[in-house]
């Protein structure tokens, strides 16, 4: 079981914070330090510093740890085109030695968009623009060196594109797919993905929520044990009653739902959920870190919880 600390920078946060954090989860044998991608604060609350682009903050910190793999939860195709994302994150893996992973999906926060002049289409033609870049972003990755690429679609086309740099992992870094859908996202996730990731489920939905997956593979002949299932959930530990309510509070939690929704209470009780979705077939678990601003909370998990559950990778 690997554990892996899954920040919401967009709440309101600078590099330097950032930073500290991963460092910090690199230090306590975290697997990864991983992001979202979004550029304004989701919710009502103060934005704070506002939000730092996601692979610019991600190749930085890459220069500034050692192990630790890095990757986004996720990248919404809306916001960067194909080729200069597949450039970014090649540079990215090159500027880590090779630790960056790529969540990718079709996005859905339609007021960050307009915000920022950001086109937001609807719904069907995000999920033809997300195959398409899935097919462009590999494409080019696993383009031998001294050959060319091209491809046509709907939303984009390349023309004899040198698919140039590349990735530092081979065959590509690690592509990471998720979402509740029951049809499209299995499918491309079955196409495309090394790890499907399926974002706050509980528990006695998990095995059923990837079983589409495991089903979408069957259906193209790949073998569902190649696929990585893993979950995301939000994580509040206290030593005690008081200090975890406080932070739960603090973190725009309602104790009483983090408990029986997340991996929440006690770091025993943290523990128990977390082997929780063990049992029910996650081998990664993202752990969505709220209160970044507190550095005993990470020290907290990461001395009680991954202690106890895994080392890293």
């Amino acid at each position: 079981m690997r554990l892996r600390i899954f920040t919401e920078p967009q709440q309101g946060a600078t590099y330097d914070e950032l930073l500290a954090v991963a460092q910090g989860a690199e230090r306590l044998g975290f697997d990864a330090f991983f992001r979202s991608d979004h550029y304004q604060r989701i919710g009502e609350g103060s934005p704070g510093p506002g939000s730092t682009d996601a692979w610019m903050t991600l190749a930085a910190i890459g220069r500034e740890t050692e192990r630790i793999r890095l990757g986004t939860l996720v990248t919404p195709v809306t916001f960067r085109f194909p080729g200069p994302l597949a450039i970014q994150v090649a540079q990215a893996d090159a500027m880590s030695g090779g630790r960056v992973e790529l969540g990718l999906g079709a996005g859905w926060y339609d007021g960050e968009h307009a915000a920022y002049a950001i086109p937001f289409p609807p719904t069907a033609d995000r999920f033809a623009m997300l195959a398409e870049q899935l097919e462009i972003v590999t494409g080019l990755w696993k383009t031998p060196v001294g050959e060319q690429y091209s491809f046509t679609g709907k939303h984009h086309a390349i023309a004899a594109s040198p698919a140039l740099p590349k990735p530092v992992q081979q065959p590509r870094p690690p592509i990471i797919i998720g979402g509740w859908g029951t049809k499209r996202t299995p499918r491309l996730a079955a196409r495309f993905a090394d790890e499907f990731n399926l974002p706050f489920a509980p528990v006695s939905y998990f095995r059923e929520g990837c079983d589409h997956v495991r089903a979408a593979c069957d259906a193209i002949g790949r073998d569902p044990a190649t696929m990585r299932f893993t979950v995301a959930t939000v994580v509040c530990a206290g030593r005690d009653e008081a200090e975890f309510r406080r932070r739960a509070v603090a973190s725009g939690q309602d104790p009483d739902r983090a408990r029986a929704d997340a991996a929440a209470g006690t770091p025993d009780e943290v523990v128990e959920r977390i082997h929780e979705y063990e049992r029910a077939g996650a081998e990664t678990v993202y752990l969505q870190y709220h209160t970044l601003d507190e550095p005993d909370h990470l020290e907290l998990i990461g001395t009680e919880v991954v202690t106890k559950v895994g080392a890293a990778s």
